[in-house]
């Protein structure tokens, strides 16, 4: 005899069912929170400033929707554009707004962090600088170095001007002469070093080394010194005066 003679095993899997889906249902549809870096991205630059510092390169931000609207946000898809275009040189601060950015609907942003980015603009300057080929190691045995030389033997710099002002030459990436015994041709970038400058343009150089062999001596009188050679007149100079004398 059964326990429960009123319920039916069809109608209690039904209402289980039921009652799973209006579960997904709530769950799906109650409110979370889902946080994550947006990048900043400086718009509109005008051309004759360069940026030398920025306080920060992405904003936290938290966005409040439901679990299903959060799941379909992509954090990739989302940047924070701020205008510069009438920036001058100095400092410049600017909020962060975010009124822009297009959420998924029944999606918000509710707080962000920081509120502000600082940024610091520098007039833009551009000069022709000499270039160096930076040299490594030695050539094989028996051989020497004659020259060097790059083509274009001059590159021209762009960057912050108080940066690009002070410099007079740039260097290549290093370049190896261990074991060269010929005429070497390669290609190597230019290194402008540290801080806001750059080559305006970026092509590898052309990096031309001439190697010769050494000169090797005609005969051994050539390896004689003349100190050699003096002593050797004073010790024939005693030889025949001590002949002279037994004579």
């Amino acid at each position: 005899m059964r326990r429960y003679p009123s319920i039916r095993p069809g109608l209690f899997v039904l209402a289980l069912g039921i009652a799973v889906f209006l579960w997904g249902i709530a769950s799906g549809t109650s409110n979370a929170e889902r946080g994550f870096d947006i990048p900043v991205v400086l718009d509109r630059l005008p051309d004759n400033l360069v940026i030398t510092d920025q306080s920060i390169d992405e904003v936290n931000v938290r966005v409040m929707g439901s679990r299903a609207v959060l799941r379909s946000v992509d954090p990739d898809s989302y940047k924070l554009e701020i205008d510069v275009s009438g920036a001058k040189p100095g400092v410049a601060v600017y909020d962060v707004d975010l009124s822009r950015i297009d959420l998924p609907r029944a999606a918000r942003f509710v707080s962000h962090a920081p509120s502000r980015v600082q940024v610091r603009f520098e007039k833009r300057g551009r000069k022709a600088v000499k270039i160096r080929a930076e040299l490594q190691g030695e050539p094989a045995a028996g051989f020497h170095l004659v020259s060097v030389s790059t083509d274009p033997s001059k590159v021209w710099l762009v960057g912050a001007r108080s940066q690009v002002l002070r410099l007079d030459e740039v260097v290549t990436e290093n370049i190896s002469l261990s074991g060269l015994n010929s005429d070497h041709v390669t290609e190597a970038r230019v290194n402008p070093g540290r801080g806001t400058v750059w080559v305006e343009d970026d092509r590898p150089v052309e990096v031309q080394i001439r190697i010769e062999a050494d000169a090797a001596p005609e005969s051994l009188e050539e390896l004689e010194t003349p100190e050699q050679e003096l002593s050797e007149s004073r010790l024939l100079r005693k030889l025949e005066t001590r002949l002279r004398g037994r004579g």
